[in-house]
Protein backbone atom coordinates (compact mmCIF):
# COMPACT_ATOMS: atom_id res chain seq x y z
CA UNK A 1 0.00 0.00 0.00
CA UNK A 2 1.37 3.32 -1.07
CA UNK A 3 0.77 6.35 1.59
CA UNK A 4 1.01 9.90 0.45
CA UNK A 5 3.29 12.14 3.17
CA UNK A 6 4.12 15.39 1.54
CA UNK A 7 4.88 17.79 -0.73
CA UNK A 8 8.48 18.56 -0.89
CA UNK A 9 9.56 21.86 -2.23
CA UNK A 10 13.19 22.63 -3.20
CA UNK A 11 15.33 25.97 -1.80
CA UNK A 12 18.37 27.27 -2.46
CA UNK A 13 18.85 28.12 1.28
CA UNK A 14 16.64 26.29 3.88
CA UNK A 15 17.41 28.96 7.20
CA UNK A 16 16.20 31.47 4.59
CA UNK A 17 12.95 29.35 3.49
CA UNK A 18 12.33 28.06 7.38
CA UNK A 19 12.50 31.90 9.12
CA UNK A 20 10.13 33.20 5.95
CA UNK A 21 7.59 29.90 7.21
CA UNK A 22 7.97 30.67 10.53
CA UNK A 23 7.49 34.60 10.75
CA UNK A 24 5.00 35.05 8.03
CA UNK A 25 2.80 31.50 8.66
CA UNK A 26 3.38 30.59 12.04
CA UNK A 27 4.63 27.46 11.08
CA UNK A 28 6.69 25.25 13.26
CA UNK A 29 9.51 22.70 12.77
CA UNK A 30 8.65 19.16 13.83
CA UNK A 31 11.66 17.89 11.76
CA UNK A 32 15.13 19.44 11.05
CA UNK A 33 17.65 17.42 9.13
CA UNK A 34 19.88 20.41 8.20
CA UNK A 35 19.00 20.51 4.93
CA UNK A 36 15.47 19.12 5.06
CA UNK A 37 13.01 21.09 7.29
CA UNK A 38 9.24 19.42 8.00
CA UNK A 39 6.77 21.97 8.95
CA UNK A 40 3.47 21.23 10.85
CA UNK A 41 1.57 22.74 7.74
CA UNK A 42 2.21 18.93 6.72
CA UNK A 43 5.37 20.26 4.09
CA UNK A 44 9.18 20.46 3.91
CA UNK A 45 11.85 22.19 2.45
CA UNK A 46 15.17 20.54 0.67
CA UNK A 47 18.10 22.31 0.10
CA UNK A 48 20.14 20.57 -2.58
CA UNK A 49 17.37 18.88 -3.98
CA UNK A 50 18.55 18.62 -7.28
CA UNK A 51 21.95 16.46 -5.72
CA UNK A 52 19.43 14.70 -3.48
CA UNK A 53 17.17 13.25 -6.77
CA UNK A 54 19.96 13.69 -9.33
CA UNK A 55 19.19 15.92 -11.46
CA UNK A 56 21.19 18.84 -12.94
CA UNK A 57 21.09 22.34 -11.43
CA UNK A 58 19.96 24.06 -13.92
CA UNK A 59 16.63 21.29 -14.68
CA UNK A 60 15.72 23.02 -10.84
CA UNK A 61 13.10 25.82 -12.05
CA UNK A 62 12.04 28.36 -10.09
CA UNK A 63 8.90 30.84 -10.51
CA UNK A 64 7.35 27.97 -12.65
CA UNK A 65 3.60 29.25 -11.91
CA UNK A 66 2.31 25.31 -11.86
CA UNK A 67 1.79 24.76 -8.27
CA UNK A 68 1.10 26.83 -4.76
CA UNK A 69 0.51 26.13 -1.00
CA UNK A 70 -2.69 26.90 -0.05
CA UNK A 71 -2.98 28.23 3.67
CA UNK A 72 -6.11 29.51 4.90
CA UNK A 73 -6.63 32.28 8.09
CA UNK A 74 -9.35 33.11 10.16
CA UNK A 75 -8.26 36.62 10.39
CA UNK A 76 -7.62 37.97 7.41
CA UNK A 77 -7.04 41.37 7.46
CA UNK A 78 -4.23 40.59 10.85
CA UNK A 79 -2.68 37.78 8.09
CA UNK A 80 -2.61 40.99 5.45
CA UNK A 81 -1.34 43.37 7.87
CA UNK A 82 1.88 41.29 8.85
CA UNK A 83 2.66 40.38 5.63
CA UNK A 84 2.73 43.77 4.83
CA UNK A 85 5.22 43.95 7.10
CA UNK A 86 7.66 41.63 4.88
CA UNK A 87 9.26 44.59 2.61
CA UNK A 88 10.64 41.78 0.44
CA UNK A 89 7.77 39.73 -0.29
CA UNK A 90 6.88 39.63 -3.95
CA UNK A 91 2.90 39.83 -4.49
CA UNK A 92 1.38 37.51 -7.15
CA UNK A 93 -1.76 39.13 -6.72
CA UNK A 94 -2.78 42.27 -3.80
CA UNK A 95 -5.89 40.77 -1.69
CA UNK A 96 -8.69 40.33 -3.58
CA UNK A 97 -12.33 38.87 -3.20
CA UNK A 98 -13.26 35.66 -5.27
CA UNK A 99 -16.39 35.31 -6.61
CA UNK A 100 -17.58 33.09 -4.50
CA UNK A 101 -16.82 36.01 -1.68
CA UNK A 102 -13.29 34.75 0.17
CA UNK A 103 -10.43 36.98 0.27
CA UNK A 104 -7.45 35.96 -0.50
CA UNK A 105 -3.75 37.09 -1.11
CA UNK A 106 -1.39 35.32 -3.30
CA UNK A 107 2.63 36.01 -3.07
CA UNK A 108 5.95 34.00 -3.49
CA UNK A 109 8.31 32.62 -0.85
CA UNK A 110 12.03 33.50 -1.39
CA UNK A 111 12.55 30.57 -3.87
CA UNK A 112 9.86 31.84 -6.08
CA UNK A 113 7.38 29.10 -5.02
CA UNK A 114 3.51 30.68 -4.90
CA UNK A 115 1.65 31.16 -1.77
CA UNK A 116 -1.84 31.56 -1.59
CA UNK A 117 -3.90 32.58 2.05
CA UNK A 118 -7.35 32.73 1.83
CA UNK A 119 -9.32 33.77 4.57
CA UNK A 120 -11.75 30.71 6.14
CA UNK A 121 -14.51 29.53 4.04
CA UNK A 122 -16.52 29.19 7.92
CA UNK A 123 -15.83 32.75 8.17
CA UNK A 124 -17.03 33.76 4.62
CA UNK A 125 -19.89 31.69 5.34
CA UNK A 126 -20.98 33.70 8.85
CA UNK A 127 -20.21 36.34 7.32
CA UNK A 128 -22.51 36.12 5.15
CA UNK A 129 -24.97 34.77 7.25
CA UNK A 130 -24.34 37.93 10.17
CA UNK A 131 -24.93 40.28 6.77
CA UNK A 132 -28.98 38.84 6.48
CA UNK A 133 -28.21 36.07 4.03
CA UNK A 134 -30.52 33.02 4.26
CA UNK A 135 -28.30 29.68 4.43
CA UNK A 136 -29.30 29.16 1.13
CA UNK A 137 -28.34 32.36 -0.34
CA UNK A 138 -24.97 31.58 1.55
CA UNK A 139 -24.17 28.37 0.18
CA UNK A 140 -25.30 29.79 -3.39
CA UNK A 141 -23.02 32.90 -2.95
CA UNK A 142 -19.69 30.98 -1.73
CA UNK A 143 -20.64 27.84 -3.75
CA UNK A 144 -20.39 25.88 -0.68
CA UNK A 145 -22.90 22.93 0.37
CA UNK A 146 -26.33 23.84 2.52
CA UNK A 147 -24.67 21.62 5.06
CA UNK A 148 -21.42 22.85 5.11
CA UNK A 149 -23.53 26.55 5.74
CA UNK A 150 -25.42 25.03 8.47
CA UNK A 151 -22.86 23.76 10.23
CA UNK A 152 -21.30 27.11 10.26
CA UNK A 153 -25.12 28.75 11.12
CA UNK A 154 -24.90 26.30 14.26
CA UNK A 155 -21.64 26.78 15.37
CA UNK A 156 -22.96 30.83 15.28
CA UNK A 157 -25.89 30.07 17.32
CA UNK A 158 -23.34 28.00 20.26
CA UNK A 159 -21.24 31.04 20.93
Amino acid sequence: MIKYKLPVLAVRDVEISKQFYHDLFDQQVTADFGQCVTFSGGFAIQQGFDALVGIPKSSVLYQSNNMQLYFEVEDFDTFADKLYGFLDVELVHPPKTYAWHQRAVCLYDPDWHMIEVGESMAVVVKRLLRAGNTVEQSAQMTQMPINFVEQCKKGMEQI
